[in-house]
């Protein structure tokens, strides 16, 4: 961000003192944009630190991630299917939606789970925020979810997995490191749970962090659909079947400085 803000600075300088460049200036702020858009993506570093596969020495283990909820419906079946698997798993929790379930926040703890932060109302226009109203959203997530649960979490993941250069210094202030995946179900775009327990089990080896949602901020998609079975309700048993096969183990993030 300091560098671009810098190409600015430096391409309005030189078009003061020599207006004819102003071609080379704007292809070189061009490049600029077009890096600053790639390190957008939900996998990039390009931007900071980014979380998308579990580090070295954690051994033949899966991180589970679970987004969007708690869901009051959702939420303690998958807690029931990962118990009776022995596994664990961080969930991503909206901030609003602790207000409204700390109970199933306080269980999620009680049974060895993680609790983190998706932000507090899931806007879908995060990444175009501005600083001021990012760090709002995860500023009050932070504080519904310590209030609900008595632990803050330590761990951020972005609506969608998109982040901006401004996302950063929020992030700091509030002490959390962030979080992305290394494969997605993609259990909120309709199809069978076929597709979705493919995508989470092609390649999958070894220190990859897996994606779902135990909720959905989407009417009609997601963990909790009209008309429909949540899909991670089906997905899940075969992909715990799947990790403990290949000799894996499905734990919850470890502490940043673990990571």
């Amino acid at each position: 961000m300091r560098a671009s803000l810098l190409a600015h600075g430096a391409g309005a300088a030189l078009l003061a003192g020599a207006p004819q460049l102003w071609p080379q200036v704007l292809g070189a702020l061009a490049l600029n944009h077009a890096v600053l858009t790639c390190g957008m993506h939900p996998r990039s570093a390009m931007l900071g630190r980014n979380l998308t596969r579990l580090p070295a020495g954690h051994g033949a283990c899966v991180a589970l991630t679970f987004d969007d909820g708690p869901d009051p419906e959702v939420t303690p079946q998958v807690l029931d299917l990962l118990d009776a698997h022995g596994a664990k798993a961080s969930f991503f929790v909206l901030g609003s939606r602790a207000e409204r379930h700390p109970a199933l926040l306080r269980e999620m703890l009680g049974r060895g789970h993680g609790v983190e932060n998706h932000t507090h109302d899931h806007p879908f226009g995060f990444a175009c925020m501005g600083p001021v109203a990012q760090w709002r959203e995860v500023r009050r997530a932070q504080e519904a979810i310590a209030a609900a649960c008595g632990q803050a979490p330590r761990y951020f993941r972005a609506p969608m997995g998109l982040r901006n250069p401004l996302l950063d210094p929020a992030l700091a202030a509030e002490q959390l490191s962030l979080v992305s995946w290394t494969r997605r179900g993609l259990d909120t775009r309709p199809g069978p749970p076929e597709q979705v327990l493919a995508r989470l089990t092609g390649g999958l080896a070894a220190g990859d962090i897996l994606l779902m949602h135990d909720g959905s901020t989407v009417r009609g998609r997601g963990a909790r659909s009209t008309g429909r079975r949540p899909p991670v309700l089906d997905v899940l048993p075969g992909l715990l079947h799947r990790i403990s096969a290949l000799g894996l183990t499905a734990i919850a993030l470890p502490p940043p400085g673990d990571a």
